[in-house]
């Protein structure tokens, strides 16, 4: 109801507006002394131009915009748009003929007009966005004095250190003192950038530091090699003083860096390759003005996929968690940085199909996103039952419901543990992708998969448990020397997964390229020198066995499938073979009556016969299969 609201507001804001351009070009044309002639059927003349000119603006798509979000980018749009309207203006002027003259429109007022209606109409939503970002200013507290505050130096002077720089001066709670900026370009030595002065080059930082008293570095550059912060961050161990890091140029470019994310250096920049920025053009098209359903929305993934989705101005935001606590940490976060957009949090269980009724006939969801499962591989070995029902049986029931209430889009967020599945995980996830496959060709709805590996630093993951270690005083604990995991940053999972809902005819199954796969051992080393200590001598690593259901390397899709490209570059389709209909369903209601009757045992044995390249070991896993007597029926 708001999101209409909205729209019939900004309709006719722009209606006045044109209205306006028009009066004021008759104006101008005539020197402001409208001759009587032209004054008769003035109105009229007023009342066609106006509605030509939103009728252009819809074909042209300018009325897709977010409005405070405009900027040179969509100015194209509005000169289409401007195109649009002069033609049957133009026509009119010469065709017009008997009684419909009154309604034709002098050539040089079709001219001002055009001018002053772009400029008119970029210049409201200007003023919308200088509003709002007037409002999140206010909001925050009142700069603090400078005394108590940690003094710092900005490595990097480019475009990213200057908006940094206005954060940190927005933002009255940080207690950040900028002393200066260090930057390699010598052009650059000695100018003063917002007030900030260039003392030097990164390799000066020892004496910088020393002289200045400094007590942190924090990296201002955007999308850099990942070497720089290499060198920068063992210039400041050896210093040393702590070193840390602003968001990417995705936040930077989407008006998202703020001071109170900066962390210490990420090891996303580490890793063997730059971070994958997937398309955000075409999802603020996709996006804006939807009513969006995301289950499991107090995860890591899907906390991210919900911070994604409301800068894009959501007609509602609708987050599904059964955490309480976790959805109210996010539900909150929500509220602080996008105070405008519709949140509704819901405690509730996405394989409850009862409850996830009510919410699709309470809300009728444009898009669905169904992040929740349950994720841990070693976990899952001892919890058989749970993951299929999580894993397999939500997804059916949410999906049928998507099915049935005509959702457009529905998109399951999958893994490369579903390829070849070693683990009860990795097959209940495999059986998730099949399901998919199969609703799609039995409704309207458009369902995809998308499947990507390991999330660097989402709950339960290797990177903040060796944090937890190396805070320990260690060891680090690898489970094998050669085992490797493609990673990817939580930003890069979330933009995959809308990205797939927007590239998505149905019934694909979606692959990122992640570059090459990391040696667990070597992420390890990076990240303990990170910490400012020399691994093996200062922190030992001990290695331990693979346990149950884990692989020592994990494959994003089969080698003999094949992967199709997408109009991105770093997406790719799957050749993964679907199963019949038939088989599908007749697997579902197996595992159903299993995870009533059956054992932990009983369902691995199905998985290895339902799946011909899985190798889900039970005697490996016996013990965990044998669960309580209360968990074997209901």
């Amino acid at each position: 109801m708001r999101g209409k609201l909205q729209r019939v507001i900004r309709l006719v804001l722009d209606a006045s507006v044109l209205a306006a351009a028009f009066f004021i070009a008759y104006e101008l044309r005539f020197d402001f002394d409208i001759p009587t002639a032209q004054q008769s059927g003035l109105g009229t003349r007023l009342v066609l131009v106006v509605l030509i000119q939103l009728v252009a603006l819809v074909l042209a798509g300018a009325h897709q915009f977010v409005w405070r979000y405009v900027g040179l980018a969509e100015l194209p749009a509005f000169l289409i748009a401007a195109v649009y309207w002069t033609v049957p203006l133009l026509a009119g002027r010469f065709l017009f003929s008997g009684p419909l003259t009154q309604l034709s429109v002098p050539l040089s007022v079709i001219l001002f007009d055009g001018v002053l209606a772009v400029v008119g109409l970029l210049g409201l939503r200007v003023v919308r966005r200088s509003i709002y970002e007037g409002r999140e200013k206010r909001g925050k507290s009142l700069r603090a004095h400078v005394s108590g505050c940690a003094r710092v130096i900005l490595a990097g002077a480019g475009r990213a250190g200057v908006l940094s720089v206005r954060e940190m001066r927005g933002r009255g709670d940080l207690k950040i003192d900028a002393v200066g900026f260090v930057d390699d370009d010598p052009l650059k030595r000695g100018s003063v950038i917002q007030g900030l002065k260039v003392l030097g080059t990164t390799r000066e930082l020892p004496r910088l530091v020393r002289q200045l008293d400094v007590d942190q570095v924090i990296i201002t550059m955007a999308d850099v090699d990942p070497d720089v912060v290499r060198r920068i961050a063992e210039i400041c161990e050896r210093i040393p003083v702590k070193v840390r890091s602003i968001p990417g140029y995705y936040d930077i470019l989407q008006g998202n860096v703020s001071f109170s994310r900066i962390s210490d250096v990420d090891v996303n920049e580490l890793l063997n390759r730059s971070a994958v920025r997937l398309e955000t053009q075409a999802l603020g098209r996709f996006l804006a003005h939807q009513r969006v359903l995301i289950t499991g929305a107090g995860g890591s993934i899907g906390a991210e996929l919900t911070r994604q989705v409301a800068q894009y101005d959501p007609e509602c935001l609708l987050l599904v968690e059964r955490a309480e606590f976790a959805l109210f940490e996010i539900h909150r976060q929500l509220q602080e940085l996008w105070p405008g957009v519709p949140v509704v949090p819901k405690v509730a269980d996405a394989g409850d199909p009862v409850r996830m009724r009510s919410l699709m006939e309470e809300y009728r969801p444009d898009i669905v996103i169904h992040a929740a499962a349950h994720k841990h591989v070693p976990m899952m070995e001892v919890n058989v039952k749970e993951a299929v029902r999580n894993n397999v049986l939500a997804t059916l029931s949410l999906g049928e419901l998507a099915g049935e209430f005509e959702v457009k889009h529905f998109v399951l967020v999958s893994t490369d543990k579903a390829v070849r599945p070693r683990s009860i995980m990795g097959a209940t996830k495999r059986m998730a992708e099949l399901i998919i496959q199969n609703l799609d060709k039995r409704f309207t709805t458009s369902y995809v998969a998308v499947r990507f590996g390991n999330v660097l630093g989402s709950t339960g993951s290797v990177i903040p448990i060796f944090q937890e270690q190396i805070r320990k005083g260690g060891p680090v604990t690898v489970t094998h020397h050669d085992m490797t995991r493609y990673f990817m940053s939580v930003t890069e999972a979330a933009q995959l997964v809308l990205s797939a809902a927007a590239i998505g005819s149905g019934g694909e199954i979606f692959v990122l390229d992640m570059g090459e796969p990391v040696r667990i051992i070597d992420l390890a080393e990076k990240l303990i020198r990170l910490s400012g200590f020399e691994p093996h001598r200062e922190i030992p690593i001990v290695y331990t066995k693979p346990r149950s259901g884990e692989k020592l390397v994990e494959e994003l899709s089969h080698a003999e499938e094949g992967l199709d490209g997408t109009r991105h570059p770093r997406i790719f389709i799957g050749h993964i073979p679907s199963y019949s209909a038939e088989r599908i369903e007749t697997g579902v209601r197996a595992l159903d009556h299993l995870v009533r009757h059956g054992s932990g045992a009983d369902i691995r044995a199905f998985f290895n016969d339902f799946f011909l390249d899985a190798n889900i070991e039970v005697a490996e896993a016996g013990a965990a299969s044998r669960e309580p007597a209360a968990t074997r029926s209901r």
